[in-house]
């Protein structure tokens, strides 16, 4: 962890400097691999410190005190951090962080009973024979369940995306919150 906090990789190519955003301990059982930081939690150091943060809790059912416990969920994105800004939001996360620190995290944390990989760059990574879109992919997530459950992310911005697949609250949801309770 320590490695990672004072990694300076990318740092040339990042316009806030460079600010690893991770949460991990080796009881953790729960892994969310997300995309990279925002300004917000760059600002805070504190992983999914914003308004997609709060809208993951409620769908996880988890209340503050138990998300920020890395004895219980581990946090640990694409791009550890914030990437910059781009036309239509931020920008992907940076390519460098995943293959050179995932592997190293992962077999720190081997408790860990199931993934979620929120958002398109971390499905891509991790899921195999995945169909090509992300409303597919988290259509069928019963695919990968419970190891790995593909989940879109929980930004404002996916809000026309949420009211055009209702099966996600009625179907993966409940299936979500119970398998993290």
């Amino acid at each position: 962890m320590q490695q990672v906090r004072q990694c300076r990789t990318c740092e040339p190519h990042l316009p806030l400097g460079a600010n690893p955003v991770i949460q991990a301990h080796h009881n953790a059982q729960l892994l969310i691999i997300g995309q990279a930081p925002g300004t917000k939690v760059h600002a805070t150091s504190i992983p999914w410190n914003d308004p997609s943060g709060d809208r993951l809790r409620q769908w996880l059912n988890l209340d503050k005190e138990t998300f920020y416990d890395p004895t219980k969920v581990a946090i640990i994105p694409m791009g550890f951090c914030y990437p910059g800004k781009g036309n239509s939001g931020d920008l992907p996360p940076r390519k460098e962080c995943a293959p050179l620190w995932h592997e190293k995290l992962l077999t720190l944390l081997p408790n860990i009973k199931t993934t979620l990989l929120i958002g398109q760059y971390a499905q891509n990574y991790y899921l195999q024979d995945k169909p090509k879109t992300l409303t597919e992919t988290v259509k069928n997530w019963q695919h990968w369940a419970p190891e790995k459950i593909p989940l879109p992310h929980p930004s404002p911005r996916n809000n026309i995306w949420l009211r055009r697949n209702s099966w996600f609250d009625k179907e993966l949801l409940p299936y979500l919150k119970n398998i993290v309770s």
